[in-house]
């Protein structure tokens, strides 16, 4: 059995300000194009549909084509909703639409039903699980000691009705212990949100969601696809694509991917203002109107360095400096440290700025604890 694996479409999505709908109109054109190519059994969308709870019109039109003419090629699609989507509003009507082969995720009540598909080795059968949190979980499982997210997970799987001797498929949106996390990711507090990759032993194929570089967690069984747009610099380096999976008799599993090529790409290049701007150089530039990332090497600010090198690249998303006066007063370097912080970490050291003593450790258990409340959305 064939599978396109795709997640993290983030439609409707603006990267600084910039926004991506046309790019994304455009990859998913490509998408389909594979599909017809590739002749998928299905195809597994694992989460983060949208870029927000509550989409523009424009990115929800952009999904209702996308998934029409999916329909229209008769290819199943299994989605689930991400940790950016609404799971309620992504599962409006889908007792109507699944009877066109597009099966959504209905919101998380404790259960989840399997879909089956078949081929010449017989039945596999597709497990959504949409993101969660620990107290998604533990509301319908009382009895259950669920502390961690690895917790959540374990336990909505144990109460699935898994079949050992069929080959099964997990479909959801987390983050594996030890994946590579990009800018454009939420980052939780101290990796909180953690799902240890044993919880999924006994699946055939994990189809992850959530992390927007692809990946293998441990096993290729357990694999992330990643976006198929790059939405942060972080990612310019990404090659991105879409995942085949074959699944043939049960144990036997092939990966491999599809290359996809954006309408514009990312790009990052440094320079004094002068030599970025010679026509020399530019004219010699293929990419200028791709997403350009510009790290300006001067010693002294332009005046308008915005407006003057957008005459020249005309995507301008991100310009910075990297010279003497930034590197001594706390610019790029002290900046990328910051991001690599836990929120534990970064309180802890406000806390030792204001009262001049670290935290003791009932404190910073008290605060870890708070943290974790909050980011699970409790009260």
């Amino acid at each position: 059995m064939k599978l396109i694996h795709l997640s993290d479409l983030h439609l409707g999505k603006r990267v600084n300000e910039y926004s991506m709908l046309d790019d994304q109109k455009y990859i998913l054109d490509q998408i389909l194009r594979i599909v017809d190519d590739e002749k998928p059994h299905g195809v597994l969308i694992a989460g983060d549909v949208y870029d927000r709870a509550v989409p523009s019109t424009e990115a929800v039109a952009l999904l209702d084509d996308f998934l029409f003419r999916l329909a229209d090629r008769e290819t199943p699609v299994f989605l689930i909703s991400g940790n950016h989507d609404s799971p309620e509003r992504m599962a409006f009507a889908y007792r109507l639409i699944e009877k066109s082969g597009i099966h959504v995720s209905p919101v998380y009540d404790g259960t989840v039903t399997p879909l089956s598909l078949a081929d010449e080795y017989g039945e596999v059968r597709f497990f959504m699980l949409p993101f969660l949190k620990p107290s998604s979980v533990r509301r319908f499982h009382e009895e259950e000691e669920i502390v961690s997210y690895t917790d959540a997970v374990r336990v909505a799987i144990s109460h699935m009705p898994l079949d050992r001797d069929v080959r099964n498929v997990l479909v959801t949106h987390q983050f594996v212990t030890g994946a590579k996390r990009s800018e454009s990711e939420e980052i939780s507090v101290g990796g909180t949100d953690n799902v240890d990759a044993s919880v999924f032993a006994d699946f055939d194929y994990v189809a992850l969601g959530h992390i927007h570089s692809p990946q293998s967690c441990e096993t290729e069984r357990v694999r992330y696809c990643g976006t198929p747009l790059k939405y942060s610099f972080s990612e310019v380096h990404d090659k991105k694509s879409v995942t085949v999976v074959e699944l043939k008799e049960k144990g036997a599993l092939s990966v491999r991917t599809r290359a996809l090529t954006p309408l514009r790409d990312m790009h990052e290049i440094r320079g004094s203002y002068d030599e970025l701007m010679q026509k020399s150089y530019y004219e010699h530039t293929p990419y200028r109107e791709d997403y350009m990332h510009i790290t300006l090497t001067d010693e002294e600010d332009i005046p308008d360095a915005v407006g003057k090198l957008t005459t020249v690249y005309h995507r301008l998303m991100k310009l910075d400096y990297d010279n003497a006066r930034t590197r001594n007063g706390g610019g790029l370097e002290e900046l990328d440290a910051v991001e690599e912080k836990s929120e534990l970490s970064l309180f802890s050291d406000f806390y030792t700025q204001q009262n001049g003593a670290p935290m003791s450790e009932k404190q910073e258990a008290f605060i870890t604890n708070l943290i974790r409340e909050i980011w699970e959305g409790e009260q």
